[in-house]
């Protein structure tokens, strides 16, 4: 049937382009100095991070932090509302380095606000984060190297920079982690094109959740995180505006230095996409986006009783092959088998995009269990 074999070729060729691309971004994404002194006078930087029930994550990532080598360093951390032993945590290493960290506590979240926006707002107006030239903004459960935030610093010195976004690796622990999260954040590198980012003139831009720098100028002259308080996708929006009022915009590589294990288990990947894929500008495409994303990600799966088994057996191949080398750089760590199961990330994508659309026809936001009205 026409259908049948254009349904076909048009999958495999999706594929492969799709991994032409990645490769050349990749090869175009650019990595922080290895040897980067401090300077004699550095700026002052105030790293603010959200806190919501990350116990499990929280010790490791907040000791990265306090380890700095960076001398000109003071943390906040907002404490939303956790309950699962975070607060403890936080208190333990406020006592231990008051010098460098300070934590706040806050309980309620007003209407007309995501509770992420809402917590780095707050800490955005603390007397650190006023008087730093730099702000940096951090998920609570990432780790860094000691020397990262200096040679992000230096980067910005040789690269003039107002907004850098730093791409992490991804820890992947369980079954459904390794078998789903490092190919599909191939998918984010190979929406945005690096070398583009930084062009005034292309629509590219990028902002990441574990690791957005921006001059505190910058940040001002867009409104902050008070002028999108229900942007779900706060770190690339932030950028988008940043970018769109004349400022400069990079994005390099992080890993392996800088890296974090996002979600625990196969409930936390199919939520974490539900929320991401109803925080997309454009959702109401979702729909008519999903079947052509479905048939070219399950197309080892098909391909066969579509009398094409040597084109199923090519794609089941070089995804991992080459989606997985990038991630091998990226992390420093060998590949895995489990790598094999590629296909799965089109079923976490559709179930997440289905629950998704549910809530935008809703209007409502759901994370870490708070359901917020968009409008």
């Amino acid at each position: 049937m026409v259908w049948l074999e254009a349904a076909s070729w048009g999958s495999v060729g999706a594929v492969l382009v799709a991994l032409v691309i990645l490769r050349r971004h990749w090869a175009r994404l650019p990595a922080l100095p290895e040897d980067s002194p401090s300077p004699l006078d550095p700026p002052f930087v105030c790293l603010c991070i959200p806190v919501r029930d990350e116990a499990r994550e929280l010790p490791a990532a907040l000791d990265s932090w306090l380890a700095q080598e960076y001398p000109a360093l003071r943390i906040l951390v907002v404490d939303d509302g956790s309950t699962d032993g975070s607060t403890e945590i936080l208190r333990a290493r406020e006592a231990a380095r008051p010098e460098r960290l300070r934590v706040l506590r806050n309980d309620h979240l007003p209407p007309g606000w995501l509770g992420k926006n809402h917590a780095l707002n707050l800490a955005s107006r603390q007397p650190e984060a006023v008087g730093a030239e730099w702000l940096l903004f951090a998920d609570g459960d990432v780790q860094a190297s000691p020397d990262l935030l200096r040679r992000a610093l230096a980067f910005t010195v040789t690269q003039p920079t107002d907004i850098l976004a730093l791409l992490p690796a991804v820890d992947a622990v369980g079954p459904a982690e390794r078998a789903i999260l490092p190919l599909a954040a191939s998918a984010f590198l190979l929406l945005v094109p690096p070398h583009q980012v930084p062009n005034p003139r292309h629509p590219a831009f990028c902002g990441v959740g574990a690791f957005t720098l921006v001059r505190r100028a910058a940040y001002d002259a867009v409104g902050g995180h008070a002028a999108a308080p229900l942007e779900a996708i706060d770190d690339m929006m932030l950028a988008r505006r940043v970018k769109a009022a004349g400022f400069v915009n990079r994005v390099a590589r992080g890993g392996p230095e800088l890296h974090l294990r996002m979600y625990h288990g196969l409930g936390e990947l199919v939520r974490a996409m539900r929320k991401n894929a109803a925080a997309m500008p454009i959702w109401w495409v979702l729909p008519l986006a999903l079947p052509a994303a479905l048939a070219a990600g399950l197309a080892p799966l098909w391909l066969s009783f579509a009398g094409h088994p040597g084109l199923a057996l090519l794609l089941w191949l070089l995804v991992p092959a080459l989606a997985g080398d990038v991630q091998q750089r990226m992390s420093g760590r060998p590949m895995d088998l489990l790598w094999a199961l590629w296909p799965l990330n089109a079923l976490v994508f559709a179930t997440g995009t289905a629950w998704a659309l549910g809530d935008r026809l809703r209007g409502v936001n759901h994370w870490r269990g708070r359901e917020v009205r968009l409008k």
